[in-house]
């Protein structure tokens, strides 16, 4: 029997994600930076940034409320990458990537979950061994064609763009929980939620979401 991506949204328990052309739009930007050394030499550092969207990041607000699990599983390795994992409090950050699915074995081993309770969401053809097996597999409106050939769910936005929020929602939806999280995302006795998300790397102490 063929699922539907309603019925394999229902079953998941961990949302994984790609970084670039996923969390972001695909953009790398790379600045020298120059670093004064104590012999009063100058040396140039390269520093990469990337762009997030706010949406995204509350929408690993939401789908922590509604009991999900969520990471990165990202081929580049970035300190940009790591900031964003450290404000979000992902479970899961795996970088430096270049077969994805050894991350996946790894998180489902640790949390003693099946392929069937995983939703990844990609964007390129390195994203496609964990898309072909994982319960949900989510394709960004900005993705390869390959990549949406064989996804379960396309989002209505691009990566960088709210698609990862667009991911969150439709698990949430069709676990029928959705309203739910919302209303508990502007609940003010929930103090947790003032510690996630706030910019600064994620330094602050965390405590069980309520």
């Amino acid at each position: 029997m063929t699922l539907s991506a309603i019925e394999r949204a229902r079953r998941i328990k961990i949302i994984l994600f790609d970084v670039d052309g996923v969390l972001t739009d695909g953009t790398i930007w790379i600045y020298p930076i120059p670093v004064g050394q104590p012999d009063g030499t100058i040396l140039t550092k390269m520093v990469e940034a990337k762009g997030y969207n706010a949406h995204d990041g509350a929408g690993i607000t939401l789908a922590r409320l509604g009991g999900m699990k969520l990471g990165v599983i990202t081929k580049r390795i970035s300190e940009t990458v790591a900031l964003r994992a450290r404000d979000l409090k992902l479970e899961f950050v795996y970088q430096g990537q270049a077969f994805k699915m050894q991350a996946v074995r790894k998180i489902m081993e640790q949390e003693g979950v099946t392929l069937d309770e995983i939703a990844f969401v990609g964007d390129d053809v390195v994203d496609l061994p964990v898309l072909r097996v994982c319960g949900f597999a989510v394709a960004v409106a900005n993705a390869r064609a390959e990549v949406k050939a064989e996804a379960h769910y396309v989002t209505p936005n691009r990566g960088g763009e709210g698609a990862g929020r667009d991911a969150i929602e439709f698990i949430l939806d069709a676990k029928g929980v959705l309203k739910q999280c919302h209303e508990a995302m502007i609940d003010e006795k929930n103090s947790t939620l003032a510690l996630i998300d706030i910019g600064k790397g994620g330094d602050l102490p965390s405590e069980p979401l309520a």
